[in-house]
């Protein structure tokens, strides 16, 4: 296996291969995927690696080429089956295979695929992806010897027994449940018919058309049809999920969005009543509202990196219990494994409803009110992405700023605070601010678009209505 191959310059991400399939993605580069790939386990020492895919209708195709080329590398190959994302990471873990790959495009539109990866029980990221390319361009494979076996594993049952396994609480809920047409439809069909209470299930049938709705629950207009069946069917909350299942949404029984760093609160509170003291992690484009509230129930609130696979790494190196990300990425080293798994979070999140007499909305209610903008993501370059997140942040330290520069800068005030960093899965500025009220929260913006300005860079739209109470 001696074949150089070439990637298109755009597809090896920070977290993740991804692209356009028959432009920028094809069955030749998951063929050399698959070696390059193979070649790093096969060096680590490893003898088999996990194979999983979603449901998109180029999944199949691509997922046969990673097979073999894993397999031409000496490497047995355990094909887990047609599932969510989790479900790869969990089949990697349990079944303590040298290393996993998912064939999926996440969250993106029907004509993209991809692959997220695990060497052993650990993220594959960053300068591991990009060493791909070079091994590829190279054709520097490796091979264990004889050409390893293609072997179906399935762990669809497996993985939804343990899933359902944590569930705790008496009470019985009405829960309407969207997964997308995504990848976790069956799975969640299959966990939904063994937990108590009602359940109403919307696109559960895995189709990588997408027929009904984008499967991004971060995105308010993927959660109407959500938001339309809690109301009908007067349920105590909705839950949706992305394309391949590590992203979760929710809406409260009166359609309220709680985002990411909201339901963190509510499942923070909850672990660190069994495990007082633990740290907590939330990424730095999370609410100051989820950090307080940590410290409050008695954790420690560490602000990281955005990113699943940063996180996790971060989990790994504190020991924390749990962590989440603005995006719906939940991650429970309580009694789970340490990765996000939307499902799981679901579990959770039902059995916290299941020992309460409150609804979702008045435990939402309870948290300190505060105005925000939301994810403001607005068009730059690669080559001048960073540096305008460097210009800035020399600017306000030599003015006494109060910034943490953890993650691009985030400015604290007495306002409130504001954060600019710069995507690393895309060519674009991202700008939140988040204030005691809308007087605070112009003085912010006001702050962003004289910083922006300084670099020559026009600031994103602050039109839209800030999202109160979060």
């Amino acid at each position: 296996m001696t074949d150089a191959h070439r990637f298109d310059p755009t597809v090896l991400r920070e977290y993740d291969i991804r692209g356009l399939v028959g432009k920028t993605l094809s069955a030749a580069d998951a063929l050399a995927v698959g070696r390059a790939f193979g070649t790093v386990l096969v060096e680590a020492g490893a003898l088999n690696v996990c194979l999983g895919q979603d449901g998109r209708l180029s999944s199949p195709e691509l997922a046969d080429a990673v097979a073999e080329g894993l397999s031409g590398c000496g490497l047995e190959v355990w094909r887990v089956g047609v599932g969510p994302t989790p479900m790869l990471y969990f089949a990697t873990t349990v079944l303590q295979a040298g290393g996993g790959i998912m064939v999926t495009g996440s969250h993106n539109p029907a004509a993209y695929n991809g692959f997220k990866m695990m060497k052993g029980r650990e993220a594959f990221h960053g300068d591991q992806i990009r060493d791909l390319g070079r091994i590829a361009a190279a054709g520097a494979y490796k091979s264990r010897g004889a050409k390893g076996a293609i072997i179906d594993r399935p762990l669809l049952d497996r993985y939804v027994e343990r899933l359902t396994k944590d569930y705790r609480g008496d009470r019985e809920l009405t829960v309407c449940w969207d997964a997308g047409n995504g990848s976790a439809g069956e799975a969640m069909r299959r966990l939904t018919a063994g937990l108590p209470g009602r359940h109403i299930l919307l696109n559960e049938t895995i189709d990588g058309t997408f027929p009904s709705h984008h499967p991004d629950p971060t995105v308010p207009d993927n959660l109407k049809q959500l938001q339309a069946k809690v109301i009908e069917t007067k349920a105590d909350l909705g839950i949706a999920f992305d394309g391949d299942g590590d992203r979760i949404g929710v809406v409260d029984e009166k359609t309220r969005i709680l985002w990411g760093d909201q339901l963190m609160v509510l499942l923070a509170q909850d672990v660190l009543a069994d495990r007082p003291g633990s740290t907590i992690i939330a990424d730095v484009k999370a609410s100051q509202v989820l950090f307080d509230e940590i410290a409050k129930a008695g954790g420690q609130p560490l602000m990281w990196r955005t990113g699943h696979s940063l996180i996790k790494a971060k989990m790994a190196e504190t020991g924390a219990p749990l962590a989440g990300e603005m995006s719906g990425h939940i991650f429970f080293a309580d009694r789970y494994y340490g990765y996000d798994d939307a499902l799981y979070a679901a579990v959770r999140l039902l059995s916290i409803m299941a020992r309460r007499t409150e609804t979702l909305g008045a435990l939402r209610d309870r948290m300190p009110a505060v105005v925000n903008t939301p994810e403001l993501r607005f068009p730059s370059t690669e080559e001048r992405k960073f540096k305008v997140v460097e210009e800035v942040k020399a600017r306000l330290k030599q003015n006494g700023a109060k910034v943490s520069d953890i993650d691009g800068v985030r400015v604290s005030t007495s306002d409130g605070w504001w954060l600019l960093r710069a995507s690393n899965t895309q060519d674009v500025l991202v700008v939140r601010c988040e204030a005691r009220d809308e007087q605070g929260l112009d003085r912010l913006k006001a702050q962003v678009v004289e910083a922006l300005g300084q670099s020559g860079v026009a600031a994103p739209d602050f039109s839209g209505k800030a999202n109160a109470g979060h």
